[in-house]
């Protein structure tokens, strides 16, 4: 049984009396293994670079940058969790970008290290390409029903089961995101998080811009219409905060921006429903449940959790019929 905490009215038309509140969709999605995934496995995608760039290939390999990758990575989380966004608020460290190139340069040092008995010195530019492959189309690929669940909402977008449906990517990640989805073909607004301090303020990968009038606005123009990730919102899932930011986010952007909805959209005016699709039970959907949305799991590698009364769908196809179950709420 589907649970909808946002909603008691009834009723999808479109033309409603004054004492009718609005039905605004707030529909998000993870990002890494929920949208897109890489094209080869990381491990094999990093030693292809390294070879390309003249290390060699009988000791750079698969098997050994996966444990050293693991190991790095593990250690860099600890030292500077979420891409050490509270040391880059204090002006000491450099963010997503110098976070990543410590990763890159801690795993190929223990690869390296391990046969030359040496720290090993990196090509110049071996990084930065590192840095680029994860930033396009050249290091991820979407999942095959990923486009055509988008061009389905932009059909159920006209419908009359919300009068208005924000979409948007809750992302545990830095700000690659946006432009990993731009390179694959998706539609992105503008709209990122804003908590505590201006997310124009961290450095990162993407060059932020103020939002405008004229700044793809419009849903019909957007796939996704803003882009939460944790770096930006200074929590990652399942904590509570981020889904906050995003719920906040989306209101200020309905609130600005829709000229066909009332300017005060706020309480009795307006019933917003908040759902959240992910692959992981407890930074995706438990996250989302505890923080007051409704919730899809959707478990890509095919793992279900034995846990009674979890929500889950098989394949993004599915997400409409149950979007469209809201018609009668």
């Amino acid at each position: 049984m589907i649970t909808r905490p946002y909603s008691t009215n009834s009723g999808p038309e479109l033309s409603r009396s004054k004492a009718s509140p609005l039905r605004l969709l707030v529909l998000t999605f993870d990002a890494f293994s929920t949208l897109f995934h890489p094209r080869r496995p990381v491990p094999e995608l990093y030693t292809s670079v390294a070879h390309s760039f003249g290390l060699p290939p009988s000791v750079v390999t698969p098997t050994k940058l996966q444990s050293a990758f693991k190991e790095a990575f593990k250690a860099q989380s600890k030292r500077y969790p979420n891409y050490g966004r509270e040391e880059v608020l204090r002006g000491r460290y450099g963010g997503p970008r110098e976070w990543w190139s410590d990763v890159i340069q801690a795993s190929f040092a223990k690869v390296l290290g391990e046969d030359n008995g040496k720290v090993a010195k990196l090509p110049d530019g071996m990084v930065e390409s590192l840095l680029d492959l994860f930033a396009s189309q050249k290091g991820y690929a979407l999942y095959e029903d990923v486009a055509p669940l988008f061009r389905k909402l932009s059909e159920f977008k006209r419908s009359a089961v919300f009068d208005r449906v924000i979409t948007g990517v809750i992302s545990n990640s830095d700000d690659r995101v946006p432009a990993v989805l731009k390179s694959l073909g998706l539609k992105v607004g503008d709209v990122r998080a804003d908590q505590g301090r201006s997310s124009m303020e961290l450095p990162g990968f993407e060059e932020r811009k103020k939002i405008t009038g004229e700044a793809e606005l419009s849903q019909d123009n957007n796939d996704i219409d803003m882009i939460i990730t944790s770096y930006e919102a200074g929590e990652e899932k399942p904590h509570r905060l981020i889904f906050d930011v995003a719920r906040q986010q989306a209101k200020a952007f309905v609130t600005t921006h829709d000229l066909t909805l009332p300017s005060d959209i706020q309480g009795d005016r307006a019933r917003w429903f908040c759902i959240h699709v992910g692959d992981d039970y407890d930074k995706d959907y438990k996250g989302a449940v505890n923080a007051g949305w409704d919730s899809f799991l959707l478990p890509r590698d095919g793992h279900t959790p034995e846990i009674e009364q979890v929500k889950m769908i098989s394949t993004l196809s599915d997400l409409i019929p149950e979007l469209e179950r809201y018609a009668s709420d």
